[in-house]
């Protein structure tokens, strides 16, 4: 909240290549059930590194290629098609908590968010997405700016970041704040994100400051971290930008936060309650 977030998207980690479904809640509240925007909001999967160095380098199983990362997405969804066609058919098939899950992304509910940073895992994600039918978004997009073009005429919307510190990961060199400049010149809907703890929320404004400075018109910016991932995740009926019947949420700054480094949120509104005031 002193950093002018007020709602987030959150879910699990990488390691596995279904994760389990993410959800968007306020930053203000004492527990996490009154807090929640919507619930869910996407099925997380990734791809790359993180799934086959979990499982195929430390646990010694699969996966422990990309291949395997996407047949074993694949096979998942296979069986959760099937599981619902039973249950559509009036059947009454074994109760599978995880089949379950996966029955919104089938049925256009929810959509599979996810995680790819090189341009062949990211391919990859939208030939399975197309494979099944299902709703997709790209988080971190590492190799945007390299195919900026092709995932313009996919029409998929753009979560990029973490833009802001050293490469860690070979999949990630081509990391800069100049990929969500180049994406939305090629015509993609781009959202920047901090994807916390890597870099922390209240730097949210910081990253898409440096967007702008790579090359992201201004107003872009703005929208990269306001209305652009409010529509892209399904809750910009309630947040992302201020018109009668949302929730109103503002953030007062002493400056823009995009322009100096040095503006700090003064004020914090969520839902037209004071929840950050600075001294």
């Amino acid at each position: 909240r002193k950093g002018g977030v007020t709602p987030c998207c959150t879910g699990p980690g990488s390691a596995n290549v279904l994760g389990g479904t993410f959800v968007a809640i306020k930053t203000y509240g004492k527990r996490v059930d009154d807090m929640i925007v919507k619930d869910p909001i996407a099925m997380k999967c990734a791809f790359g590194e993180n799934p086959k160095r979990f499982y195929g380098q430390q646990g010694k199983k699969a996966p422990k290629t990309r291949m395997g990362t996407a047949a074993l997405l694949r096979e998942t969804l296979f069986k959760a098609k099937q599981y619902m066609a039973e249950k559509d058919a009036g059947k009454e098939p074994k109760f599978d908590m995880k089949l379950e899950a996966l029955v919104p992304v089938l049925r256009g509910e929810i959509p599979l968010k996810a995680h790819a940073h090189r341009s062949d895992d990211i391919f990859t994600a939208i030939r399975i997405a197309k494979e099944f039918g299902v709703k997709l978004t790209l988080d971190h997009c590492t190799d945007g700016a390299v195919i900026a073009e092709e995932l313009a005429g996919e029409g998929y919307p753009a979560f990029v970041g973490p833009s802001l510190g050293s490469k860690t990961k070979i999949e990630v060199c081509t990391k800069g704040f100049h990929t969500p400049g180049i994406l939305h010149k090629a015509g993609v809907k781009v959202s920047i994100i901090t994807d916390a703890p890597v870099i922390p929320q209240q730097y949210l404004s910081m990253c898409a400051g440096q967007a702008v400075q790579a090359g992201l018109p201004m107003e872009e910016g703005w929208k990269a971290i306001t209305i652009n991932p409010a529509e892209s995740i399904g809750i910009a009926d309630r947040v992302g930008s201020l018109e009668v019947g949302k929730d109103g949420d503002v953030v007062i700054w002493t400056a823009d936060p995009l322009v100096n480094v040095g503006a700090r949120a003064v004020c914090t509104v969520i839902e037209g309650r004071v929840v950050y005031q600075e001294d």
